[in-house]
């Protein structure tokens, strides 16, 4: 099982990113789909997630209106795409997949995201 983060960088407030997360050795059409983020001496947080064919998704208070998570079960990939960044956006970001909204069972090695002028 593999979940490949990409997409991240140094990004100024107010810019845009989107990261990716490719996923490989099992069958991602059944598993939500999940971004968290930690930033340094935080614990990590739920950011956003989406159920396995894609039909709802859910979204923290703090970038609600910002982030909007995809997928696409064609390529086996989930997005996040995030505008308006804050600094306070900035932290590692991990995509993570669990069946239903469960424990995450596999994760990701993280993209860092920096947000600074």
């Amino acid at each position: 099982v593999q979940l490949v983060e990409s997409g991240g960088g140094l990004v100024q407030p107010g810019g845009s990113l989107r990261l990716s997360c490719a996923a490989s050795g099992f069958t991602f059409s059944n598993y939500a789909m999940s971004w968290f983020r930690q930033a340094p001496g935080k614990e990590r947080e739920l950011v956003a997630r989406i159920t396995s064919a894609g039909g709802s998704t859910n979204y923290a208070d703090s970038v609600k209106g910002r982030f909007t998570i995809s997928r696409d079960n064609a390529k086996n990939t989930v997005y996040l795409q995030m505008n308006s960044l804050k600094p306070e956006d900035t932290a590692v970001y991990y995509c993570g997949a669990s069946r239903g909204w469960g424990a995450v069972g596999y994760w990701g090695q993280g993209t860092q995201v920096t947000v600074s002028s």
